[in-house]
């Protein structure tokens, strides 16, 4: 039996969204995450990935897909967008990307280049807080300095 081409296979599996204009993938959906799986010479890949292959040719080394429309089962080529992994993990609604668009600490201080520390783990940490900021504390500036 012969196997449809590959464009017509994805084609046959995805279904509009008309609210969103994702095309959503009715196949198999990866176990974590929710990608679209599909097979390409006897090899699972993502759908999404294939579809954009088939129309730009690959993703350069170092870069990756991201779901501007944040659902992982779309593969409507509008929706894609080759970025490096820091940008698409920045974008992503997981700890390191809620955190990197962060403007203030916890308690209100602005992340700035005077006021912000980088930790040894990559992550920010208020040079205010750090002094050992206490709300409401009067003495607070004077200890500070």
């Amino acid at each position: 039996m012969k196997r449809l081409p590959l464009r017509e296979r994805i084609a046959a599996k995805v279904k509009p969204d008309p609210a969103t204009g994702c095309l959503v993938w009715q196949g198999l959906l990866g176990l974590t995450g929710g990608y679209g799986r599909i097979s390409v010479n006897d090899r699972d890949v993502y759908v999404h990935r294939a579809a954009w292959e088939l129309e730009h040719g690959p993703v350069p080394d170092g870069f990756e897909l991201d779901h501007l429309c944040r659902n992982r089962a779309c593969v409507n080529l509008g929706h894609l967008e080759i970025v490096t992994r820091r940008e698409n993990v920045h974008r992503g609604m997981g700890t390191a990307g809620i955190n990197a668009r962060k403007t203030h600490c916890k308690r209100g201080h602005e992340f700035t280049e005077e006021n912000t520390r980088r930790t040894q783990k990559g992550t920010r940490e208020c040079r205010i807080c750090r002094r050992g900021y206490i709300p409401g504390d009067p003495d607070w500036e004077r200890r500070a300095s």
